[in-house]
């Protein structure tokens, strides 16, 4: 079994910087990402990253202002998120699995943190 425990969300000014970590207790899993939930809208793929190969792997709007990476600790992720949206206003979770149909669809993963809530004002 794997538990997934997120931290760091909040509240921050558009403009700002937050970021997210997420440590995973157990087994190892090949990919772990992050997928967030706005109100009233479908859980939608954010970034993810490869374990062995440090292949990354990010939503399109957040390109460029998101950053995923590895801890120096075993199984942890963070989510370096920059420049925020009132748009990336959204509950966060952290997820970790295979991603053997594809790491931006919610089935590859087979673990799921709690859910962290960003909210940016503007």
């Amino acid at each position: 079994q794997v538990q997934l425990v997120e931290s760091g969300g909040g509240l921050v000014q558009a403009g700002g910087p937050l970021r997210l970590s997420c440590a995973a207790s157990g087994r190892t899993l090949s990919t772990m990402g992050w997928f967030r939930q706005a109100p009233g809208k479908e859980r939608e793929f954010v970034a993810a990253i490869n374990w062995s190969s440090s292949n990354e792997y990010y939503l399109a709007s957040v390109k460029g202002r998101f950053t995923i990476s590895r801890g120096n600790a075993r199984n942890t992720v963070y989510l370096q998120m920059n420049s925020l949206k009132p748009e990336d206003t959204a509950v966060y979770y952290c997820a970790a699995g295979g991603a053997g149909p594809g790491v931006w669809r919610q089935s590859g993963y087979d673990y799921w943190g709690q859910g962290t809530q960003v909210t940016v004002s503007s």
